[in-house]
C-alpha cells in the first residue's frame, strides 16, 4: 500500500495515515475485504513509529471503517455506497465548518464565502474575485 506521508505537512502523522486510508475506502481504491497491512509492517514501510500506526487503526476501526480478525490483521470494512457517500459528506461537512469560520474571523462575509466555494466549484479556480 502506497501511503505519502511528509513530515512537513501540516497534518500529524497519524491523521496523514488516517486520511488516506479513509479516502482510498470511501473512493472504492480499497474494497471490502481487503488485507491492510500489519501495523508493524506499516510502520517500518513508512518510517513511523508503531503506535502511531496503531493510533491510526484504532480510529479507523472507531469509524468502522475497517475490522480486525483476531491473529489474522486488519481488513475494509464491508460498506453499502450510501455509508461511503453519508461518511464522506460528515467529513467534508466537518472541514467546511472549520474553514467557514475561520473566514468569518478573516472577517468574509457569508455572500464572499459562498462565492469563493461556487467559483472553486465551477472552474477550480480558488482565487477571489470581487
Amino acid at each position: 500500500m502506497l501511503l505519502h506521508i511528509s513530515e512537513t505537512a501540516t497534518a500529524t502523522l497519524q491523521e496523514q495515515i488516517i486520511d488516506q486510508i479513509r479516502a482510498r475506502i470511501l473512493s472504492g481504491e480499497l474494497a471490502a475485504d481487503f488485507p491492510l497491512p500489519s501495523i508493524r509492517g506499516l510502520a517500518n514501510e513508512l518510517r513511523v513509529s508503531v503506535i502511531t500506526v496503531q493510533r491510526a487503526y484504532d480510529h479507523l476501526l472507531a469509524q468502522q471503517l475497517i475490522y480486525a480478525r483476531r491473529g489474522k490483521g486488519f481488513y475494509v470494512a464491508r460498506l453499502q455506497d450510501s455509508d461511503k457517500s453519508a461518511l464522506a459528506r460528515k467529513r467534508f461537512a466537518e472541514q467546511q465548518k472549520t474553514l467557514v469560520e475561520s473566514a468569518r474571523r478573516d472577517g468574509l462575509q457569508d455572500e464572499e464565502i459562498a462565492e469563493i466555494v461556487q467559483n472553486i466549484l465551477r472552474t477550480g479556480d480558488h482565487s477571489h474575485h470581487a
